[in-house]
């Protein structure tokens, strides 16, 4: 299942907006309830005021309603940053796949990826 939300991932890269690094991502998340969202790459000229792909397909499923817990798996065509990292940990997903910098596709935990969580 990983692999096929992943080609997914792959298909949104390609609307992703990335005029200035030209480095299109793309991110599908997966719910318990089988919905998808999808997410892209969103840069703006004042570079701190972009948005990873992963972090709007989190925020398309918060629109619809999902709460941490509730999203299942997260495939992204690049590995995550740290900030997206976070996110990823907060909404309590069980699986992350994506391509690391071997170029090869892996599936890992959020704990694998983020050790030391911050927590409230």
């Amino acid at each position: 299942m990983s692999d096929e939300l992943y080609e997914q991932a792959l298909a949104a890269s390609g609307r992703a907006y990335a005029p200035y690094s030209r480095f299109s991502v793309g991110a599908v998340v997966r719910a318990r309830d089988g919905r998808l969202f999808e997410g892209v790459n969103v840069e703006n000229a004042s570079y701190p005021l972009g948005i990873c792909a992963e972090r709007t397909a989190i925020a398309c499923a918060v629109v619809a309603g999902c709460r941490p817990g509730d999203l299942e798996e997260i495939a992204i065509t690049a590995s995550p940053c740290g900030g997206c990292r976070q996110w990823i940990h907060e909404f309590r997903f069980d699986r992350v796949t994506f391509k690391n910098a071997d170029g090869e596709v892996v599936t890992r935990t959020p704990a694998e990826l983020l050790p030391e969580t911050f927590e409230l």
